[in-house]
This record gives structure tokens, C-alpha cells and sequence, in this order.
């Protein structure tokens, strides 16, 4: 799948801008590794409670909603 190379903070101003009125905890899951993207999680606050999103870097550097493809090999 082919994607567009987006910024975090532009991932979690699409995703949850309507929702910012408070700050966003952000939180790294897992460190870059060799042949692997990041992870955060992002945590906001909303009068329908809390709402958390995981947010996967890829291998050209951007950010998105699912994790990149696994090597095999």
C-alpha cells in the first residue's frame, strides 16, 4: 500500500483535532529498532471520556494509523 509521508503532529490534527480542546499526552510504546518504526500512543481528554490512538512510524519517516508491513527475511 502506498502512502503519503505525514507528520505526527499533522496525523493527530487530522484525527483528533475536533478533540484537542485539552493537551495531548503522547507516550512512546516501543524505540526504533533496526528495520522497525516507532509507536506512540496518544491520549486526549473529551467530555465523552478519554480516548487513546496508536500512531506507527514508517520507513520513510512518516506517521501512520497502522504498522508498517513486516520484512520477511
Amino acid at each position: 500500500m502506498q502512502t503519503t509521508r505525514v507528520s505526527l503532529r499533522g496525523l493527530i490534527d487530522k484525527w483528533l483535532g475536533a478533540r484537542l480542546a485539552a493537551p495531548a499526552r503522547i507516550t512512546r510504546v516501543r524505540g526504533a529498532r533496526a528495520g522497525q518504526g516507532g509507536c506512540v500512543r496518544v491520549e486526549v481528554s473529551g467530555p465523552s471520556g478519554q480516548l487513546s490512538m496508536f500512531f506507527f512510524r514508517h520507513g520513510d519517516c512518516g506517521w501512520c494509523v497502522f504498522p508498517p508491513a513486516l520484512n520477511a527475511g
